[in-house]
């Protein structure tokens, strides 16, 4: 079951909804409680970003391996595999090598639109440590849109496998308070995902 909260606010933005669902963004939000704890969640000390407009967290339990959670996580080029995103997307490493603090990707979204466009994520990993938490956060640019993010990622052991908790927040005149920002989609592809049998 996935547990998650949004900032309550009523703004509507089908562009921001539509990169949300494909669940590329990231940027931080006033401190708000995620389910079942009472703090900001944050990798080495670092979370979201606490003046943001939108903010969303959500949590999930996952009957796997810690190993295979962590590693579909970290593998972004193979995001594409195992999410259901809500327009085509790719995704490619700027860099080579284990996912890693300074490590940067780049998700192109393909937008619906006539004549054809695209919203460029580009990301760099802040914080890490292995098999515990991630941190990145980044610009999503388009044609008259532009959101920066930052996205926190916490996975911790227990009875019946792993608690996966994440909390993302967006700034820009495009933020949408509403959204999801994509995060439940994205944790139940995760766990579908994990629970496959392999």
């Amino acid at each position: 079951m996935i547990r998650s909260t949004t900032t309550p606010r009523r703004r509507a933005g089908a562009l921001v909804s539509l990169l949300a669902v494909v669940g590329t963004l990231g940027t931080a939000a006033p401190a708000q409680a995620a389910p079942g704890t009472g703090a900001p969640l944050t990798c080495r000390g670092q979370g979201v970003d606490p003046t943001a407009k939108a903010r969303h967290r959500a949590e999930i339990l996952i009957t796997a391996p810690l190993h295979r959670v962590w590693d579909l996580q970290t593998d972004v080029e193979a995001w594409p595999t195992w999410q259901r995103p809500a327009a085509p997307m790719t995704v490619e490493r700027l860099d080579h090598g284990p996912l890693r603090t300074r490590s940067r990707f780049r998700a192109t979204v393909a937008l619906p639109t006539s004549p054809p466009a695209a919203i460029v994520i580009t990301s760099t990993v802040r914080q890490l440590q292995h098999g515990r938490c991630l941190r990145w956060t980044g610009p999503a640019d388009g044609p008259g849109f532009h959101v920066d993010g930052v996205h926190v990622w916490t996975f911790v052991p227990v009875a019946g496998g792993v608690l996966v908790r994440t909390e993302e927040t967006h700034t820009g005149p495009q933020a949408d308070e509403d959204s999801d920002l994509g995060l439940d989609t994205w944790l139940a592809d995760l766990k579908a995902a994990a629970e496959k049998p392999c």
